[in-house]
């Protein structure tokens, strides 16, 4: 790979992993709501995903869900779901600070939600299905497509885990204020509760149209 591809490989990636979706609203909803460590630890189940489906994309697997449709819906309403049930769950929290408050999620459990958001959505495969090809060399042998797709897959990691950490250092900047004070606690659950089951709802519709 030149200078050149290699600027644009990069300059690509930071464009499409950095765009705000599912992946990076759990991460800033960690952080706004219970801190940074909450968020890094996000940013790392996210990624955690993401190298299940870099393995998929470089066995070929992958292929699977962009050549079913079926398999892809199945997969769409599911992510949906998943992000309306944790918009259920957060109306349903609470904690001995009173009505209102939000409880506070282990961070194994913030761990394992952020892997299944990101290994329910599709279209995560589908990005690495579609755009690390392109930077792969097409008359080398599978051995080395699969070899160069894995270390390119590790570049995006990389340079995803470096954005999502920004996510999670900077929406933990402005969540401070927002989890200290107190006129804000009544509200803060369905505030989040509310981004969850929007961004279901969306996806969902995305998906039925």
């Amino acid at each position: 790979m030149g200078i050149g591809q290699a600027l644009g490989f990069v300059g690509a990636t930071v464009v499409l992993v950095g765009m705000p979706g599912p992946n990076n609203i759990y991460i800033s909803l960690r952080s706004l709501t219970q801190g940074r460590r909450a968020g890094v630890v996000s940013a790392f189940a996210i990624e955690t995903g993401s190298i299940v489906y870099i393995l998929l994309a470089a066995l070929g697997l992958a292929a699977v869900v962009q050549a079913s449709p079926l398999v892809f819906t199945v997969i769409s309403l599911a992510g949906a779901g998943y992000l309306a049930f944790l918009g259920v769950r957060t109306l349903r929290s609470s904690e001995s600070g009173g009505a209102g408050s939000l409880k506070v999620s282990s961070l194994g459990r913030v761990f394992r939600d952020g892997v299944l958001v990101n290994l329910l959505n599709p279209k995560a495969a589908l990005f690495f299905l579609a755009f690390l090809p392109q930077f792969t060399s097409r008359d080398a042998g599978t051995v080395q497509v699969r070899n160069e797709m894995l270390l390119l897959g590790l570049a995006v990691l990389a340079i995803g885990l470096l954005l999502d950490l920004c996510y999670a250092v900077g929406a933990d900047a402005i969540g401070r204020r927002f989890r200290t004070a107190g006129r804000y606690h009544g509200l803060r659950k369905y505030v989040v509760a509310g981004i969850y089951l929007t961004i279901a709802a969306v996806a969902a519709a995305g998906v039925l149209s």
